[in-house]
């Protein structure tokens, strides 16, 4: 199935072979005529207006919600909270929940595979509060191993965030197995995940994850930047503060006090990404019709013939798991001799595009002895002259450095 042709990008750079999905992925057609219908035809506030466009577009926004509740598998629309991205999402958790429950003493869990958003938050969170940061270990096969969890997890553990897949290695977490462990030995510890790099890849059911928050942003799913979801338990979320104040999440203001709303207005403050969320909504109803079996089923294909391809270069090493069991279509490598910003340079100059840099994990690169690494990620769109076109350009990269 061709489905490049949905993403009018195509149109415009035929020969363009992008492979840049994990920053954010191209943008289909439908989730570009969601937004600009919004925004020629009815570009009123929400839940504000008595009005026909208001209603229409409080409408589109609600039945956003709907749709990311059945995309997670929780029937409680009241879960499912708008935020600008991953990184608000995180932070929103850190500041609320995290502020009001870790005290002194308490530990907080992360992992190494983790991108900054994962990292960051906690170290501020703890030494807010004086709780300790620790961290769960990969191993040499780049995967978190099980029975580290025993000695990491203890009473004193309030809280665990972690990555479904890895930004840089493309390891798969086995979330639910790991929230059983982690629950086995702390009922009362909160598990945090990070979804971002997922969604767009495989089902997500959040009650058989068996986690207590997840989150992800709108723009790695094909919908527009500035849009993402946190879900959260919905007895978490009532016990949180709320995370900024303002219009639309108040049910009564008076001189000295505020009584809050609902959720999840209560973490909805202010005029939200109302267009962002359309396209959200859209890249739902997008990624439907094209079904799980076929993304699977393509970006599978794509993702076993980059490891391939990439295998047969000598003094190329990729970093992840060899068994594609146990990643997604994350491959980030390093050239012998070649910086990767040099690598990414000469394939931009032949249609391709990739990432270079540490991926904003710093610590995790340090770990893998090397200050940056080029990544390749497929998304649905990727096919088999994408990596032709990446080989090609890497041959060309041999050849300046190792020949010129």
């Amino acid at each position: 199935m061709n489905l490049k042709r949905y993403f009018p990008i195509y149109k415009k750079y035929p020969k363009l072979a992008y492979l840049d999905s994990s920053a954010t992925a191209l943008k289909p057609q439908v989730v570009v005529e969601a937004m600009t219908d919004y925004l020629s035809h009815y570009s009123a506030n929400i839940h504000r207006g008595l009005y026909q466009m208001s209603e229409q577009a409080s409408s589109a926004y609600d039945e956003t919600r709907k749709l990311i509740a059945e995309f997670l598998g929780t029937k409680d629309e009241g879960e499912i909270v708008f935020t600008r991205g991953t990184t608000e999402g995180i932070n929103l958790i850190a500041r609320t929940w995290g502020e009001t429950y870790i005290k002194p003493g308490d530990e907080i869990v992360t992992t190494q595979m983790e991108h900054h958003v994962n990292i960051v938050p906690w170290q501020v969170l703890a030494n807010k509060t004086g709780a300790k940061l620790r961290f769960a270990k990969i191993n040499d096969h780049y995967l978190i191993s099980n029975d580290q969890w025993e000695q990491l997890i203890n009473k004193k553990t309030k809280l665990v965030a972690i990555t479904h897949e890895s930004n840089v290695l493309g390891t798969i977490n086995p979330i639910a197995e790991i929230t059983a462990k982690i629950k086995a030995i702390n009922p009362t510890c909160v598990v945090v995940v990070d979804g971002a790099q997922i969604v767009a890849h495989q089902p997500v059911n959040v009650v058989e994850l068996g986690c207590d928050f997840y989150v992800f942003s709108g723009h790695k799913m094909y919908a527009s930047t500035g849009v993402g979801v946190l879900w959260g338990k919905r007895e978490l979320l009532e016990a949180m503060p709320t995370f900024m104040q303002g219009g639309a999440m108040i049910r009564e203001v008076g001189w000295q006090e505020t009584v809050y709303a609902p959720l999840p207005d209560k973490f909805e403050a202010g005029t939200m990404p109302i267009a962002e969320v359309i396209s959200l909504g859209a890249a739902i109803r997008f990624m439907k019709s094209i079904g799980w079996k076929t993304i699977q089923e393509q970006e599978g294909k794509i993702s076993a013939l980059v490891q391939k391809r990439l295998g047969e270069i000598d003094g190329l090493k990729i970093f992840g798991p060899s068994d594609l069991a146990n990643r997604g279509g994350v491959f980030s490598f390093a050239m012998e001799g070649v910086h990767a910003h040099d690598i990414a340079q000469i394939l931009d100059e032949t249609g391709v595009c990739v990432r270079a840099g540490h991926h904003c994990a710093m610590p995790l690169h340090g770990l893998l002895k090397v200050d940056s690494s080029t990544r390749v990620s497929v998304g649905m769109y990727s096919d088999e002259k994408d990596i032709e076109g990446l080989i090609v350009g890497l041959q060309q990269v041999k050849k300046i450095f190792y020949h010129g």
